[in-house]
């Protein structure tokens, strides 16, 4: 058969990366904060959006109950929610009712101005029913605003500032020193804070570095050592809990000793301790006990970020018979939408092509983006329902019936990819019966079952390990290798090396570590 060169046209589907595409995943993966600054960002760039009404809300659409029925899962209200009408595209505020309506007058119209003695004015004239007005700050100030006096400031202007760590050491580094030498010294030793608020560094370095004497800095750290808070500048641990102690009083011999061996506390190897400090048991456990009220890191306290509140993407609560009810969190979903009334007023004045074409454009973004938010949240809302069908033991009888869960089981049941899936559990919680909850909580691996039974959660496992070992007898400490007996006993199979990595993850010392720390109580 002979061979030769020849033009085909072929047709054929393919999925492509388009910018919206792209924007529309990013768009699922955010948390509800990172969602909102998206959303402040095209409310400024596109003039055709602008927010809803507070007063309506996305349940609005539908919400959700699921749990057990007849059949094992009763689903009412996911069919309602995807099947319903998108208000989001269809509502619209006009400008009479974002104005509050244009049929009567202005209360104060354009040329009526304030003269800055109480009274307001018409050209030139006396506006009946204002002369008892008068400034709640006294005479010759009309408003709150920057600039409306010159003795008094704008309300900007009173808003206090939270001050940093480097801003505060630095007033108090003003207030400690007269002469610039130490001054620079001390501005030194700032900069070599670490984030926990350690000297990070050997003092000869700063020697060299200022070109003055050891002494000098090593004076000059002294003092900058009794600087709020109490801890700071110190150069290793022992230094930290040393400063606060004798800001306490509370540093005697056996303290020190006790700081100078705190590997032996952490070994948890108290009868050497009771040695070396020269106390008994119970004077050792008080010294450990007022260690731990101590603040290791005194800068991270400090200069420490505000905590943010988590928000709840779904609310769930009991809706008797065995069902839950589910329904997304209001506070958590922008709502936007597009405003009609106004592409309309400014559509038929467009006469230039670009106008036109930037107009088509601003108008195509902003009917996408409300259409991914709405496709967006019902995503979140077919997810959150099937983890609530699949795990309904863990709502109803706790964490030792969390079952094994992997992305693919949604994502199958759901008629979903596991991308997707991963993106809408990531950074998004559940208000629960039990408590507050990351989506991607419920996703746990398996622990085989010893007598073929059902398989078990690794979370549920964790759990059953912590309370043996919270119920153990002091005499009798449990080894990993008797946990592991044990747990077989209940039908669970798990390795040693396992159970140790359970245990570690917790935070719970090894049975050597436990039996020295319970022999040190009992005596």
């Amino acid at each position: 058969m002979a061979l030769k060169a020849r033009l085909d046209l072929r047709q054929s589907q393919s999925l492509v990366m388009t910018p919206q595409l792209q924007q529309a995943i990013k768009l699922l993966q955010f948390n509800n904060i990172e969602l909102s600054n998206f959303i402040d960002s095209e409310l400024l760039e596109n003039p055709l959006l602008e927010r809803a009404d507070p007063g309506q809300t996305f349940a609005e659409t539908g919400d959700g109950a699921v749990g057990n029925g007849d059949d094992g899962i009763d689903s009412r209200s996911t069919d309602n929610f995807t099947d319903r009408e998108d208000r989001f595209g269809t509502d619209r505020l006009t400008a009479s009712e974002t104005m509050g309506g244009d049929d009567g007058p202005l209360d104060v119209s354009s040329d009526a101005l304030y003269d800055g003695e109480g009274e307001i004015s018409r050209n030139g004239e006396p506006v009946a029913g204002n002369h008892d007005y008068a400034s709640p700050y006294g005479g010759g100030t009309g408003g709150s605003g920057a600039g409306s006096s010159d003795d008094l400031p704008g309300l900007e202007q009173t808003l206090a500032d939270e001050a940093t760590l480097r801003q505060s050491l630095d007033d108090q580094l003003n207030i400690a020193f007269a002469d610039a030498m130490s001054r620079m010294i001390g501005s030194y030793l700032i900069d070599m804070l670490d984030e926990n608020g350690y000297v990070g560094g050997d003092l000869d370095e700063v020697s060299e570095a200022l070109e003055c004497p050891l002494t000098e800095v090593e004076r000059v750290l002294g003092i900058m050592q009794g600087f709020e808070p109490v801890g700071i500048f110190a150069r290793d641990l022992a230094e930290c809990l040393e400063l606060q102690l004798r800001e306490m009083n509370r540093f005697d011999p056996a303290m020190a000793a006790l700081l100078a061996n705190l590997d032996l506390l952490a070994k948890r190897e108290f009868d050497r301790l009771r040695r070396v400090c020269g106390v008994d048991a119970d004077d050792l456990h008080d010294m450990i006990a007022e260690i731990k009220t101590l603040d290791p890191r005194p800068g991270r306290t400090a200069d420490g970020e505000v905590a943010t509140p988590v928000i709840p993407d779904v609310l769930m609560r009991s809706a008797g018979n065995g069902n839950w009810h589910l329904e997304l969190n209001s506070e958590a979903l922008p709502r936007v939408l597009v405003n009609e009334d106004y592409v309309a007023q400014i559509g038929s004045g467009l006469r230039d092509r670009e106008e036109r074409s930037f107009m088509s454009e601003k108008l195509q973004t902003a009917n996408w983006l409300v259409k991914a938010l709405h496709q967006r949240a019902t995503t979140i809302m077919k997810v959150a329902s099937e983890i609530v069908r699949q795990q309904d033991g863990f709502f109803t009888h706790g964490v030792s019936h969390l079952r094994p869960l992997i992305l693919r089981d949604i994502a199958e049941a759901i008629g979903m990819h596991e991308s997707t899936v991963s993106r809408v559990t990531n950074g998004k919680f559940m208000a629960t019966p039990r408590g507050m909850f990351e989506l991607k909580y419920f996703f746990t691996t398996a622990i085989s079952s010893s007598d073929g039974g059902d398989a078990y959660s690794s979370e549920a496992v964790r759990h059953r390990i912590k309370s043996l070992i919270d119920n153990e007898d002091p005499k009798k400490i449990l080894s990993d290798d008797k946990l592991v007996e044990l747990l077989g006993k209940e039908g669970i199979d798990i390795a040693r090396r396992t159970v140790a990595k359970y245990r570690e993850a917790m935070r719970i010392p090894s049975s050597v570590q436990r039996r020295r720390e319970k022999k040190s109580r009992a005596s």
